[in-house]
């Protein structure tokens, strides 16, 4: 995958567009509960992180999908086949970012295909006016990404302890 999205929480400014322009784009409707990317508040920290699915290298997702609805394409896109789905629901319990829910308003689950009928780049992104979220690729910010992913897991795993 030549880009990606890329997150840099420490610009989040927590206005949560995101995750407006998100339920939009995809249901027509300005409901946080139908957007693919959720806003998570670190109060004692002071940060805000938007997640949402980041297409892994190995998803969790696609090995525990019993129906393959999941799969990674050869661009590096995980994508999400409504129609192979039975909707056991494992995918929302496999991935680790907790970044795929269930709506029971439309009925279906609710993950990040990268806007994939956008032809530019993934709404988030582009609404995103702080830079937050960037659509980009992924060697012209390695180093600082990394950085970035270290302390997120510390605010993780302080948050869990």
């Amino acid at each position: 995958m030549t880009k990606q999205l890329i997150l840099r929480p420490e610009k989040c400014l927590n206005c949560r567009t995101c995750e407006l322009v998100c339920s939009y784009y995809h249901h027509k409707q300005f409901n946080p509960a139908l957007s693919a990317v959720a806003v998570i508040d670190f109060d004692i920290e002071a940060v805000t992180v938007p997640v949402m699915c980041l297409q892994c290298d190995v998803p969790a997702c696609e090995k525990v999908c019993p129906v393959n609805a999941i799969s990674k394409q050869a661009d590096g896109r995980v994508i999400y086949n409504p129609d192979k789905c039975m909707v056991c629901k494992l995918c929302v319990q496999a991935c680790p970012l907790g970044a795929i829910s269930y709506s029971s308003q439309v009925r279906k689950l609710i993950r990040c295909d990268l806007c994939s009928a956008c032809a530019e780049e993934p709404q988030c992104a582009a609404w995103c006016a702080p830079k937050a979220i960037v659509y980009a690729d992924p060697t012209d910010d390695n180093i600082r990404l990394r950085a970035v992913a270290e302390g997120f897991k510390k605010v993780l795993m302080e948050e869990v302890a």
